[in-house]
């Protein structure tokens, strides 16, 4: 197994791509720190289908915006499992609005969470990496458009924007401790959020054109290449992205 004895931090990861990410580790061998906020009804849920295959898992619910449940959360993962190998940023939020229209509450949430929160956890854990002396990965779930413009969803895009520079940054920084650092850009992925959109034909329709394998993508995709990031194959690979899309920005003319 490619993760054999590591523990890993994965954020949001009660539903969706962190879910996906979260079983994919365990199945992998390693231990898992299942984040989630409100309902615990989800990550419980995956704890113990994690223990069903025989993994270890456990559930700690913390807002990765607020400092003191950021470091509550890499304490509880030291306390139950012993160090920290692996930390997947991706918790997120958006919320499509109008540029003329966003409020500034909005504007602050979702920079708070989707930009603060990486920038928080991953601090946080890399001390603790820094401190065990073994080096650690810290790979972030990141988005197409932390390249591709997206109207009306200005906050959103701000905030993968800099998550892109975040992590190049902050490769160079870690990597004197062997810590690696990249980033995962999704394109559409078919996941609960994106129920809506499914069933509206048309709009369904007019995504698919803008994607060059003409479907949307699979959470246990986006995991399988977070396994590889986190793997001891990946060892050599830092301060990147890698878009996993269907083709869309290739089609779409960015990069």
């Amino acid at each position: 197994m490619r993760l054999q004895n590591k523990v890993a931090i994965v954020t949001g990861s009660a539903t969706g791509i962190g879910r996906a990410i979260a079983l994919a580790m365990a199945r992998e061998g390693a231990a898992v720190a299942i984040d989630y906020v409100g309902s615990a009804d989800g990550a419980d849920q995956l704890v113990q289908q994690i223990a069903s295959i025989g993994g270890k898992a456990i559930a700690v619910e913390a807002d990765v915006s607020q400092p003191d449940q950021v470091a509550n959360l890499v304490k509880q993962t030291i306390q139950k499992f012993g160090y920290l190998d692996i930390l997947v940023n991706n918790a997120g939020i958006e919320k499509k609005v109008p540029f003329l229209e966003v409020p500034l509450d909005l504007w602050n949430n979702v920079i708070a969470v989707n930009l603060t929160g990486p920038w928080l956890c991953a601090q946080a854990a890399a001390r603790q990496m820094v401190a065990q002396g073994k080096g650690g990965r810290i790979i972030n779930i990141s988005s197409v458009h932390e390249d591709l413009p997206m109207p009306t969803n200005a906050p959103y895009c701000t905030a993968k924007g800099g998550l892109r520079m975040l992590m190049r940054t902050i490769a160079v920084e870690l990597a004197p401790y062997q810590i690696t650092v990249n980033n995962i850009g999704p394109g559409a992925i078919d996941t609960p959020m994106d129920a809506p959109l499914k069933q509206d034909p048309e709009l369904l329709q007019a995504l698919l054109q803008e994607i060059p394998l003409g479907r949307m993508g699979k959470p246990e995709e986006v995991a399988e290449l977070a396994v590889y990031l986190a793997s001891d194959a990946a060892a050599y690979i830092t301060g990147s992205t890698f878009f996993i899309d269907g083709g869309m920005l290739r089609q779409a003319g960015s990069l």
